[in-house]
């Protein structure tokens, strides 16, 4: 799965082996997708099915002359993720691309052993699921529920572990490359206590793997019993989004005629007013901890030593933790005074 042998390859002379001599071939890409998302794909991003392989190319080109020793993964299927979550765009997709492995390799604590067995409890505890009908748009709906968290039983790195891999499974549907996803956060429950723990640095860090770190598209962010805290947990947040992410946070309080405006009930579950049962979680973790094999293979090979990475990929916790000492003093007085 690892690309170094293609970008270090130099181009056969006459009378030399076979190109493919060198190179173990790649899984053929086939198409999954339905006509009606070929359409939304081509409308939405830029994608043209008759250019996509060539597409493709440019961008493995680019890796190997830009980036030799990122030893990423080359194949047509997963470089096509960071192409349709920046609409085709060569440049923004190899930045995203850089930015996922930098991401991964700067905060070992998440990333390090990184697999569905290994955040099991989190899953069991309910923390986050995905709810099995899709909205009207054919989107995913992730939903979290900090107060399933019990920060006396494992750090706050877990849920995002957690969280991570749902994602790393989901993405791995192109109807989601191309549809994106939705978020219902429902903080019920959350307290002063529990809101310490997300702080500028992780805060930081979490922002930017969802903005500019990995290939999805999150079109919505519902929040759903926010407590007054929750002014000072977006506080925290706010300054690192986007504005166009920023725009797509929706806060409904505990008014759920509103949530039922931007997710409609018959796809929710009854414990949001919704005509889907009761919320299941089982099945979803069945379906992720299925997949070890997958993550298993997968991440084995996308991870190096940090010695091998080009200097400007490299990134020091220690000074982004210290950048942010003064911004979490900052914050906790607010916190409290949210609380």
């Amino acid at each position: 799965m690892s690309g170094d042998s293609d970008c270090t390859r130099t181009t056969p002379s006459a009378g030399s082996p076979s190109d493919t001599e060198f190179t173990p071939a790649r899984p053929k890409y086939v198409c999954s997708l339905s006509p009606d998302l070929v359409t939304k794909a081509r409308e939405e991003l830029q994608e043209k099915p008759e250019w996509r392989l060539r597409d493709v190319q440019a961008l493995r080109d680019m890796v190997c002359k830009d980036y030799p020793s990122l030893g990423t993964c080359l194949d047509d299927a997963f470089l096509l993720r960071f192409l349709r979550a920046r609409k085709f765009d060569y440049d923004r997709a190899l930045q995203l691309l850089v930015n996922y492995h930098s991401c991964r390799r700067s905060w070992p604590e998440v990333f390090s052993n990184l697999r569905p067995s290994a955040i099991k409890p989190v899953l069991e505890s309910g923390f986050v699921t995905v709810l099995p009908h899709h909205d009207p748009e054919g989107r995913h709906i992730v939903c979290i529920r900090p107060d399933r968290w019990s920060p006396s039983q494992y750090p706050i790195t877990e849920n995002i572990r957690a969280i991570y891999l749902t994602l790393e499974k989901l993405i791995q549907a192109e109807e989601t490359q191309v549809n994106g996803i939705v978020i219902l956060a429902d903080y019920k429950g959350v307290s002063l206590s529990k809101a310490s723990h997300f702080g500028p640095f992780v805060a930081k860090k979490v922002i930017g793997i969802l903005q500019d770190g990995f290939p999805i598209r999150i079109k919505a962010v519902n929040i759903i019993n926010e407590p007054r805290i929750f002014k000072g947990i977006f506080a925290i947040i706010k300054p690192f989004l986007k504005e166009k992410i920023a725009n797509r946070f929706f806060l409904h309080g505990c008014d759920l005629n509103s949530l039922h405006q931007n997710i409609p009930p018959t796809i929710l579950p009854e414990e949001y007013g919704g005509t889907a049962g009761k919320l299941d979680i089982s099945a979803w973790n069945e379906l992720l901890l299925a997949s070890e094999e997958d993550f298993l293979h997968d991440f084995s090979q996308l991870v190096l030593p940090c010695e091998s990475l080009p200097q400007e990929m490299l990134v020091s916790g220690d000074a982004e933790e210290k950048q942010c000492d003064d911004s979490l003093r900052g914050m906790k007085a607010q916190l409290y005074y949210c609380y």
